[in-house]
């Protein structure tokens, strides 16, 4: 969601939207709710183009950052396996994990391939509940805007 937020606007229609819903929420919406990031959303931001990063990791300061427990690594491992992720969607699995292990209400994201996915959801549901704890609710910020 950071690099929707501090992108430059795109000509891809579909992007370009997401980027316009991202911004309005952000300035909208995000006061309502306690935002929380992870490391690895951090690194994310902070990786490709360095003026690009500056901005993105200047967008998350000050948000408070969730700690990568033995708890988070077990659930993504399951996550994973439940969910059959590819290697390089590893990451997203440890998005799930860490959100659910810190008891977040929310995980917003823009990735429709493997989070905010409906054909993926009873999967990741049952892995959080396979570990004792509620799946949080996975929505875009367009699902976030309220009325």
């Amino acid at each position: 969601m950071p690099s929707y937020l501090t992108a430059w606007p795109s000509r891809d229609l579909i992007r370009a939207g997401h980027q316009q819903i991202t911004r309005e929420w952000w300035q909208n919406r995000r006061a309502r709710f306690d935002l929380y990031i992870s490391q690895l959303v951090l690194g994310e931001a902070a990786a490709g183009d360095a003026e690009a990063a500056r901005e993105r990791v200047a967008a998350l300061k000050g948000i408070p950052i969730l700690d990568a427990t033995d708890a988070v690594t077990e659930l993504a491992g399951a996550l994973t396996r439940s969910l059959a992720l590819p290697q390089k969607a590893v990451s997203d699995a440890i998005h799930i994990a860490t959100a659910a292990v810190h008891k977040m209400h929310f995980l917003l994201t823009w990735n429709c391939a493997h989070i905010a996915n409906a054909e993926m959801s009873g999967a990741i549901e049952a892995a959080c509940e396979e570990a004792g704890l509620s799946c949080p609710v996975i929505c875009t910020p367009e699902e976030l805007m309220g009325l």
